[in-house]
């Protein structure tokens, strides 16, 4: 890459002067995305967490994965909704000691990398890449999956002009044309949408093995002191997805999350038309936390440590995975 980045020390030089002060014990602070609609923002909206769980919710937005890793051992964060793998990845191998409490969704049409419509560019001519300029949030999914696609067509992302950005600072660049390629999720992708294509579909990018999925993490040592805690927020999280699931309460449901979200009906509908919330017992399954993410971690963690990306991984992912309160929270 022209410009290098060492994810791993460069989580612990954010900055955190927008973010909330340390919880007391009666209150905790949980960090969302904004423009990523999901049904657990309906039971946000109602206070149906507060009320399950007895304390008082601090919710504070964020702009990427890395961000809520470095808040989160801080301390100024305890509980992260919808956590990219690849940022959690990043932070484990640094050695933060991070937990994987769910499966928060899955989504491999929500996050890809958009190239600018007049280069002319696709899966056919992909190697015509080579030497252009993208946006990539570093060490997050948009990155991975970035990666992945550059290998899969044989472009040299050392050639490439790999500069680290925000998805919405990257949204507004292409629309500018002072980049030739995105790579994001959300809301910023639909608006990337708007001035390119992308290479593969993802459909295409499962095919090849490259998943995408988001988290609900949390440090391990809070999960330790709090697990009840914590099962009832997974708990009241798993009864709004199973409310969303029916579609006869979406005109319920869609107007709160929209608001919550900080968008539109319409394009919140779009957005989350293309999620997937498993279940608790798919969750608990081989598929996902029963064996398949772990090893999904380890490779992306071998991808990240070839690229350069961070020096080393771990042996094994297993011990950051707990499934302790989700199986609370199923028999709840």
């Amino acid at each position: 890459m022209k410009r290098t980045h060492k994810l791993l020390t460069s989580i612990s030089a954010l900055s955190f002067a927008a973010m909330a002060t340390a919880a007391a014990a009666e209150e905790i602070t949980v960090a969302y995305f904004l423009e990523w609609p999901m049904p657990f923002q309906y039971a946000k909206a109602m206070g149906t967490y507060e009320k399950e769980m007895g304390v008082d919710i601090n919710w504070v937005t964020f702009e990427s994965g890395v961000k809520m890793s470095a808040a989160m051992a801080s301390g100024d964060v305890h509980m992260s909704v919808s956590q990219g793998v690849p940022p959690f990845v990043v932070a484990t191998s640094a050695g933060q000691d991070l937990q994987i409490l769910d499966v928060a969704v899955s989504y491999a049409d929500n996050d890809n990398c958009v190239v600018r419509s007049e280069l002319e560019i696709d899966k056919s001519n992909a190697g015509e890449l080579a030497g252009k300029k993208v946006a990539v949030p570093l060490g997050t999914a948009a990155h991975y999956g970035f990666l992945k696609q550059m290998s899969h067509f044989g472009v040299d992302v050392g050639s490439m002009d790999v500069v680290d950005m925000d998805p919405p600072d990257a949204a507004a660049a292409i629309e500018q044309g002072s980049i030739d390629m995105f790579c994001g999720w959300g809301g910023s992708l639909r608006r990337a949408l708007e001035h390119g294509n992308v290479l593969l579909t993802g459909a295409e990018k499962t095919e090849l093995g490259i998943l995408v999925f988001d988290v609900t993490s949390a440090p391990a040592g809070w999960v330790a002191e709090n697990g009840d805690m914590a099962a009832k927020f997974l708990k009241v999280t798993a009864d709004a997805n199973a409310m969303w699931a029916d579609s006869a309460n979406h005109a319920e449901m869609l107007p709160v999350i929209a608001k919550d979200a900080g968008m539109d009906e319409q394009a919140t509908m779009e957005t989350i038309s293309t999620f997937v919330f498993p279940t608790i017992e798919e969750q608990m399954s081989g598929k996902w936390l029963g064996g398949n993410a772990q090893t999904f971690m380890k490779g992306v963690a071998d991808v990240f440590v070839e690229a350069g990306s961070i020096d080393g991984a771990l042996d094994s992912y297993d011990s950051n995975v707990n499934t302790g309160p989700l199986a609370a929270a199923g028999g709840m």
